[in-house]
C-alpha cells in the first residue's frame, strides 16, 4: 500500500510502499482509509519538536486525524461490520488503568497514538482497535469529518469544558478562527448561551467566524488596542472564559488581559511559554486550563452535532500524492479551515 512517511526531522516526506497492516489480536480493526486530515502538528512533527516526547523510530507513516470504512475485524469484535464508514478516536486505548475506566482515555497510562509515536493515517490503510472506532451516521462520509478526529475533538473537549461553566449573559473570547478556531466558534454555539468575540489577524477567517455565529469579531493590532475593544465589550470587566488556538506570537500576553477576575484561560494552541506575575494570578483567582485532544465520549458527541448539521468542517482536499503540498498549503497559511488528504 501508499504511505507517506517521515523520514527525517527538517527534511520533506517521502511517499513509499509498505505492507498492509494485518490482524494479531481479537480487538483490532484495520480500516481503510477515506481520509486524513492535515494537522499542523504534522509540521511540529516534521520539524523535529515530537522527536523526544513520542520516542519514535524513523521512517514512520504520520496523520493522526482520520475516518473511513471498515476492511478487517480481529475475531472478538462484534460492534462493527466489513464495510461500516467510521471515524477512529486518535488514541489507542487499554480500557485497563484508572484513567480508561473513567472515561478519560486520552490519559491512558499504556496508550500508542497513531500517527505521532506510531504508524498513522497518511496511508491506504491504518490498524487501530475496537475501543477507537466510531460508526459514522448515514449523513456522513469519510472525508467530511475526518479532521474533527483531532481538531474537532480537540477543538470541543476545550469549549465543553468552558460550556460546562458559563450561563447567559456571559462571555467567550476565542483566539484563532483557523483550523481548530472555526470548529470551536460552532460548538459554542451550539451547547453554549454565552456571547461570542473571536479575534483573528485574517479578514478572511473572521468573515467566515461571522457567518458560524460569532456575535463580534475583532482583528488585531499591533498596539494591542483591541484588548481595550473586548474590555468595552465586556463592560470593563472581561471575559469569563478566553479559548487561545494559537498560543504563540505573542497570544497568551495579550489574552490574559481579557480575562475576568476568577476567570479561565484555556490553552489549545502552543509554541509560546505564558510569562505572568504569580501574584497576578492569585489576587484575580484565573485559571490557566490545558487541553489534549479529548475523550472517546467527546468524539461521539461531537459526532452528533456533526450529524445534527451543527457542525460542519471547511475543507481543502488534496490526493495522498499531494501531500507536500497540503503540507505546504498549511504552512503558508493558505488553507482555510483544513486540509484533507484522500487516497
Amino acid at each position: 500500500m501508499k504511505v507517506v512517511r517521515v523520514v527525517g526531522y527538517n527534511q520533506n516526506l517521502q511517499l513509499d510502499e509498505a505492507p498492509e497492516p494485518k490482524i494479531t489480536s481479537p480487538l483490532d480493526v484495520i480500516v481503510k482509509i477515506g481520509a486524513a486530515g492535515v494537522c499542523r502538528t504534522d509540521i511540529h512533527i516534521l520539524e523535529g519538536q515530537w522527536a523526544e516526547k513520542s520516542g519514535v523510530k524513523l521512517p514512520y507513516t504520520i496523520g493522526h486525524e482520520n475516518a473511513g470504512w471498515i476492511h478487517a475485524l480481529g475475531d472478538a469484535v462484534t460492534n462493527l461490520t466489513v464495510g461500516d464508514k467510521v471515524i477512529l478516536h486518535p488514541l489507542v486505548t487499554c480500557g485497563l488503568c484508572r484513567a480508561c475506566r473513567s472515561g478519560d482515555d486520552v490519559h491512558c497510562e499504556a496508550s500508542q497514538f497513531p500517527g505521532i509515536d506510531s504508524d498513522g493515517g497518511y496511508a491506504e490503510y491504518l490498524k487501530t482497535t475496537a475501543r477507537s472506532v466510531i460508526k459514522l451516521d448515514p449523513s456522513l462520509e469519510p472525508a467530511d469529518v475526518a479532521a474533527l478526529a483531532d481538531a474537532g475533538l480537540t477543538a470541543y473537549h476545550a469549549v465543553a469544558k468552558a460550556a460546562k461553566l458559563l450561563r447567559p449573559g456571559e462571555w467567550v473570547v476565542m483566539i484563532g478562527a483557523g483550523g481548530l478556531g472555526h470548529i470551536g466558534i460552532q460548538v459554542l454555539k451550539a451547547i453554549s448561551p454565552a456571547s461570542l468575540i473571536v479575534i483573528d489577524q485574517n479578514a478572511d477567517a473572521l468573515a467566515l467566524a461571522k457567518q458560524l455565529g460569532a456575535d463580534h469579531t475583532i482583528q488585531p493590532s499591533k498596539d494591542d488596542s483591541f484588548v481595550k475593544q473586548v474590555l468595552d465589550l465586556t463592560g470593563g470587566k472581561g471575559a469569563e472564559a478566553v479559548i487561545d488556538f494559537v498560543a504563540e506570537g505573542g497570544s497568551t500576553a495579550t489574552g490574559v488581559k481579557m480575562v475576568r477576575r476568577a476567570g479561565n484561560y484555556y490553552v489549545v494552541g502552543y509554541g509560546e511559554n505564558i510569562n505572568i506575575p504569580t501574584i497576578d494570578i492569585i489576587s484575580t483567582e484565573i485559571n490557566f486550563v490545558g487541553n489534549l485532544v479529548g475523550s472517546y465520549n467527546d468524539l461521539a458527541e461531537l459526532m452528533v452535532l456533526a450529524a445534527q448539521g451543527k457542525v460542519k468542517l471547511h475543507t481543502s482536499k488534496y490526493k495522498l500524492e499531494d501531500f507536500q503540498k497540503a503540507i505546504d498549503d498549511l504552512g503558508a497559511g493558505r488553507v482555510r479551515g483544513r486540509a484533507i488528504l484522500v487516497p
